[in-house]
């Protein structure tokens, strides 16, 4: 008859007594089925943190084995929504009876989606850092979505030098011509010599977090990418042709950005629509004229909630 093995989390006692705010795992590898409102359900692959508070100061410890599980059996049986997530974090709870009260989860991956191009129709993939998160404390759930989205931004300053040297070059050489040929200078302005500078842009990012209304049970991840970047106006391309990369430095042209002005922009966007309960952005501008980069962070304001 096989001996009974040792418990040591149900049978020892803690060497130093206390309670703990977090315990679990982080970094699990998962496939997993998420719900993106206004899609079918989509396959991706996650790592996820799963956690419980400790409130017995004399428990040796938590049930790691049974939080696996329990994710486990989201992974193989279950689409990631609202309900599932809320259904998650009580069932981490109720195996945890007497040891937590307070649950939470996240789950981080590359949300993929086709993007087409700015003027030629071409299409290709753009992957979109994601990190979903939910906390059930005394029956309420919080969930709060996270999105990484890439976009172009030109400095308005050093897009006024260069329109200053332009003009210099202009005055140079034209000064003392009583008229100026049209087709003369039509062509000297298609050279180097006539835009003799050009204002510097940098891949920059708009990191934003939301708490979302948990009555829907999709996730609005698709809207919330597609209202950063309509409101940018200058996102970074997938598939790009000549006609494309013309179009592109137009638009950035037309929507020169301090790190200031992005995060204005996004902040009235994200005021706009009551299901973004609260928000946290961070845009980061990775700088081609210094070594460091320019940054600006807000928040909505709400009390007691996130803050900058």
């Amino acid at each position: 008859m096989p001996s009974i093995m040792p418990d040591i989390a149900n049978h020892a006692s803690a060497q130093t007594e206390g309670t703990l705010d977090w315990v679990g795992m982080d970094n699990i590898e998962l496939p997993l089925m998420v719900e993106v409102r206004g899609e079918a359900p989509r396959q991706v692959s996650a790592h996820v943190g799963a956690f419980v508070n400790l409130t017995r100061p004399k428990a040796k410890g938590i049930h790691m084995s049974r939080l696996y599980l329990l994710l486990d059996t989201l992974s193989t049986e279950g689409t990631l929504n609202s309900q599932a997530l809320m259904t998650l974090l009580d069932n981490f709870i109720t195996s945890h009876d007497e040891l937590s009260d307070h649950a939470k989860v996240s789950f981080t991956f590359d949300y993929h989606m086709r993007r087409k191009s700015l003027i030629s129709g071409k299409q290709g993939w753009k992957a979109y850092p994601v990190t979903l998160t939910g906390e059930l404390k005394q029956g309420e759930l919080s969930i709060e979505m996270g999105v990484q989205v890439p976009y172009s931004s030109t400095c308005p300053c050093s897009a006024a030098l260069a329109r200053q040297l332009i003009q210099d070059a202009f005055e140079a050489k034209f000064s003392g011509q009583g008229s100026i040929n049209r087709a003369e200078m039509h062509a000297w302005l298609g050279t180097t010599e006539g835009v003799v500078a050009t204002p510097h842009s940098q891949r920059s990012i708009a990191d934003v977090k939301v708490k979302l209304d948990n009555a829907n049970l999709g996730f609005p991840l698709r809207q919330l990418i597609d209202q950063i970047e309509d409101a940018l106006q200058t996102p970074v391309q997938a598939a790009v042709k000549r006609v494309d990369e013309q179009e592109f430095a137009r638009l950035n042209g037309q929507n020169l950005m301090f790190c200031e002005d992005a995060a204005r922009r996004l902040k009235h966007l994200l005021n706009q629509h009551a299901e973004y309960k609260d928000f946290l952005l961070r845009v980061n501008h990775y700088e081609s004229l210094h070594a460091h980069d320019a940054v600006s962070i807000t928040a909505k304001g709400v009390k007691g909630g996130y803050h900058a």
